[in-house]
C-alpha cells in the first residue's frame, strides 16, 4: 500500500464525489479506469437485441403508470 500526499482542497474534492459504499482506493479506482476499460466491460456482457428492448420499455411503461396510479 502506498501513500499519496494531496491538498485538503483537493481532499474535499474527492470526498465529495466518493460514494457513501466507496473507500478513497475504491474512489481512485473507479475514476482512474480509462475508455479501453470501460469497452472490455461492455463487450464481457451480453447483447441486447430489438425484442430485448422492447421488453425493458413495456416494463417502464408499466412501471411508470403503476406510480402514477398511486397519486
Amino acid at each position: 500500500m502506498s501513500t499519496i500526499r494531496v491538498s485538503d482542497e483537493v481532499k474535499e474534492r474527492l470526498r465529495d464525489l466518493k460514494r457513501d459504499d466507496e473507500s478513497f482506493n475504491d474512489l481512485l479506482d473507479r475514476l482512474s479506469r480509462t475508455e479501453k476499460d470501460v469497452e472490455a466491460i461492455a463487450q464481457s456482457l451480453p447483447s441486447v437485441d430489438e425484442s430485448d428492448v422492447e421488453r425493458m420499455d413495456n416494463a417502464r411503461d408499466r412501471l411508470n403508470n403503476s406510480l402514477e396510479n398511486r397519486r
